[in-house]
């Protein structure tokens, strides 16, 4: 995957927005960082811990902040555009409000 393909796929979720992180792009809804850039390699997604720990594998390894699991880090060469959707999603999920998750239900 491509950062471009990266950018249209969270852009595409309802009330997404890029926005810099310390000078990379980041994804947010509203204040809430969904996941950033952290080089034209990866793209870092904040999932919750039970998430986190059954995408691990293959491109995706685990997301530490400190002794905090904070989500998991994609290495873009290696994905596809199904796993890093469905991990974009699990991310907006996390932090939309009840109004966008009534606009988009789960599949």
């Amino acid at each position: 995957m491509t950062q471009d393909e990266v950018r249209a796929l969270a852009l595409a979720l309802p009330g997404v927005t890029e926005a810099d992180h310390h000078g990379r792009p980041s994804f947010r809804l509203g204040t809430a960082v969904l996941a950033t850039v952290p080089d034209e390699s990866a793209l870092n997604v904040m999932v919750d811990e039970s998430e986190a720990r059954a995408a691990e594998g293959g491109p995706v390894r685990l997301l530490w902040w400190g002794r905090r699991l904070s989500g998991v880090r994609i290495e873009l060469a290696e994905a596809d555009a199904g796993l890093v959707a469905e991990l974009l999603e699990e991310a907006w999920r996390r932090r939309a409000p009840a109004r966008l998750l009534r606009s988009r239900p789960p599949d």
